[in-house]
């Protein structure tokens, strides 16, 4: 199916966006010009994210206003000013320092969205030591790979994780230090403390230090296909992204009410779920509760949240329930959705349209590039399905390259490729972490290979194809699974699907999908047949899968990303390598 653009219409904007003529903004673009929206430290020492995030608004016209709000999954709300978060974030970083904790060091955090974890990780960074979130479904393996490679030396954490999954494992940590629990009065034993109690004593005043640019910041691990997770490192010039691309891709502006559903463990919840709004002065709505339709619709009436953050599973869970939002809850008050994390199924853009009333923008980016990338505007057409168009002082390319290394750019529109970057932009991830062989392979030719495919159409739109290895190669076709899933998301028993290639001796590999069905259909014989007959009709028998397998749900990463290696692993009999960002319900 052809989705038709949606156009924008000016008159409908409540709020005059950001960024109203994309090509001169984009042609007239500089770093510099970024650089004196903010900041920097006094007297020309720096730039520091907790300085841009928390102080300059707390020591001005800002002190006062509601910097965030959390809401407890039990009822509770704990309200932050910035002066708030000033003093909360200084009295961490004192305790950092009464621990001996410098720049440069690791401060790990395993905790759900709890405040601790909020005032812990811009803490840190005043300290100019290193914030490393951990997911908190993490397992003691997981938790012990991160910990070790990062050679983290303070641990916060509460006092369960801290039973269950550490205690087993510090004794193969001889960098861990001291483990900090966000919710006891009184330290457990030597070397295990009450956070409360030391934040009590710490004094809420403390000067930031000179803070280079290249100072690390943030420590993010992403997982691997096999092996060990990779840890990305980014540094403090990062935020000159957070804060443009806030600006632009999600058009913050100083009254909005902000929510990003993503949890801290991921990037995302870092860098616009943490430093974005707060850059922007805005007030951040933090939920400590997972997925639930009515609370998420819920929130979004009762905070009168303005600009939404989240994802693709999100909206497709939210697609598969049989609620019509707008007619129990009041969301007048949204002007700006925004999707990341696993490319938007077309379907889901002309959802939000119809039933949100909402158009929902896909953005694209990594772990690695520390910020969004490519994006789709408010003040522009959306293309259901694309990525949208590179951000001001970005730039990507389509590229071939031969097996020695030799690279060609792809001028003509709509011709697939490998998605690469050119580097410079200041969050590009600086390293991983101890592993210095697989940086350098990522960078060919003066380009950054993503490992994505694409295509870029003759309006510069880029349009997602998949991973590399995601690839099916099947009777001499090039087959991306992003194409088959979307096609068959398109018809009304489908809730979600996964695709992967499944070797076979006649045609090298023949595509099976797994699909996952809505409430009140049948996964039997029958519409499995339809669904073949489906995925043919709309795609043609070359792309159009040839095996149907009904499954309750697919796995996913805790980001949202469909784990197609792990359904071929699967249905391979093969090792399933690094699952430790696996969603453990559906």
């Amino acid at each position: 199916m052809e989705f038709q653009p949606i156009k924008k219409d000016p008159k409908s904007w409540s709020v005059q966006p950001n960024l109203l003529d994309y090509e001169q903004t984009y042609a007239a673009f500089s770093w510099d010009q970024i650089h004196h929206e903010l900041d920097g430290l006094p007297n020309g020492g720096g730039i520091n994210i907790a300085h841009e995030a928390v102080d300059r608004h707390a020591n001005g016209p800002l002190r006062d206003k509601l910097a965030l709000r959390w809401l407890g999954k039990d009822g509770e709300v704990m309200d932050f000013t910035y002066g708030d978060l000033k003093e909360q974030t200084s009295r961490f970083a004192n305790v950092l320092r009464s621990f001996g904790v410098q720049k440069g060091d690791r401060v790990a955090v395993l905790a759900g969205r709890i405040p601790e974890l909020y005032v812990a990780a811009l803490g840190a960074l005043k300290n100019v030591s290193v914030f490393c979130p951990l997911f908190s479904a993490f397992g003691p393996e997981p938790i012990y790979q991160r910990l070790m490679r990062g050679e983290a030396k303070v641990l916060v954490t509460t006092k369960l994780q801290y039973k269950k999954k550490i205690v087993e494992i510090w004794e193969r940590l001889p960098a861990l230090k001291a483990v900090l629990i966000a919710d006891i009065d009184e330290d457990l034993t030597e070397n295990v403390y009450s956070l409360p109690k030391l934040m009590a004593k710490a004094s809420p005043e403390f000067t930031i230090p000179p803070t280079d640019p290249e100072d690390m910041s943030c420590l993010h691990f992403t997982s691997g296909t096999t092996g060990m997770p990779k840890g990305a490192i980014h540094v403090h010039q990062a935020v000159y992204v957070h804060y443009m691309t806030a600006k632009y891709a999600l058009d913050l502006h100083p009254d909005d009410i902000f929510w990003c559903t993503a949890d801290p463990g991921w990037v995302t919840g870092t860098s616009y779920g943490v430093i974005a709004p707060l850059v922007h002065g805005v007030t951040n709505i933090v939920d400590e509760a997972e997925f639930d339709a009515d609370r998420w619709y819920t929130i979004l009436q009762d905070q009168k949240v303005t600009v939404w953050y989240t994802a693709p599973t999100a909206i497709r869970r939210l697609m598969r329930l049989d609620i019509k939002p707008l007619e129990v809850y009041d969301l007048s008050h949204l002007r700006f959705s925004a999707s990341v994390g696993e490319p938007l199924n077309p379907e889901a853009v002309v959802w939000g349209k119809a039933v949100l009333n909402l158009i929902i923008h896909d953005n694209w980016w990594q772990t690695e590039t520390g910020g969004i990338m490519i994006s789709n505007y408010s003040s522009a057409d959306i293309r259901p399905g694309s990525m949208g168009r590179p951000l001001p002082g970005i730039t990507p390319a389509i590229l071939h390259r031969d097996e020695n290394g030799n690279v060609e750019i792809e001028t003509r529109p709509s011709v697939e490729g490998e998605l690469a970057l050119k580097p410079g932009w200041p969050s590009m991830f600086r390293g991983y972490i101890n592993d210095l062989e697989r940086y350098k392979k990522c960078f060919v030719g003066g380009w950054y290979f993503t490992g994505d495919l694409a295509e870029r159409d003759e309006d510069g739109y880029y349009w997602f194809i998949g991973r590399a290895d995601d690839i099916i190669k099947t009777a001499g076709h090039m087959v991306g699974p992003f194409e088959v899933e979307s096609a068959l998301l398109e018809h009304p028993s489908v809730a979600e699907a996964g695709v992967i290639g499944k070797p076979d001796p006649v045609i090298g590999e023949l595509v099976k999908a797994f699909v996952a069905i809505k409430p009140g259909y049948d996964p039997c014989e029958e519409l499995r047949t339809e669904l073949l007959g489906w995925g043919r009709k709309k795609l043609g028998s070359a792309v159009a899968p040839k095996e149907i397998e009904f499954v309750e749900y697919l796995p996913k990463t805790r980001s949202g990303k469909i784990m197609r290696r792990l359904l071929k692993s699967r249905e391979l009999g093969l090792p399933e390598g690094d699952t430790s960002t696996l969603e453990t319900t559906g």
